[in-house]
């Protein structure tokens, strides 16, 4: 296990330093840890509330509305979920050293490959394995017809 590297409190990273070096790896680091905590003590919450909540309601209307309530909590929760999942792939990449860096060759990687556009891409969106401009993802269908509603 590598030796972390402390931070002082009023730390940000710039765009003056080497991308990626062991003061910015941490720092990610620590964002992406606190965010997660966040994610599963608000996922914690969202259970106890769950369990406390009967669904035993004299009025149906009440009732409707609880379900309601509870499904949109439950799809919320799935999405962080997901989002968790995301967090953990990020912090394996930033133990392995490729955290920052794009995951998926394309076209543009030379744009891709500006400091700034990296720096600024891994501060907005921190889970993030691919730069905003590596084109579609090979999941991703192609655009095709629209079907009309019916």
């Amino acid at each position: 296990m590598r030796k972390r590297t402390r931070l002082p409190a009023s730390y940000r990273p710039s765009e003056a330093e080497e991308f990626m070096n062991p003061r910015q790896l941490e720092y990610f680091r620590q964002k992406l840890l606190s965010w997660r905590a966040e994610l599963l003590a608000d996922s914690t919450g969202t259970l106890q509330h769950l369990k406390e909540e009967s669904l035993l309601k004299p009025d149906l209307t009440d009732r409707a509305s609880l379900e309601t309530e509870r499904a949109i909590e439950l799809r919320t929760r799935d999405r962080e979920r997901k989002l968790i999942s995301k967090i953990d792939a990020a912090l394996s990449r930033i133990d392995t050293r490729t955290y920052g860096y794009c995951d998926r060759p394309s076209s543009r990687t030379a744009f891709a490959a500006s400091k700034r556009a990296r720096s600024r891409r891994c501060r907005s969106r921190p889970r993030s394995g691919t730069s905003a401009w590596s084109g579609p993802t090979a999941t991703s269908e192609p655009p095709g017809r629209i079907e009309p509603a019916r």
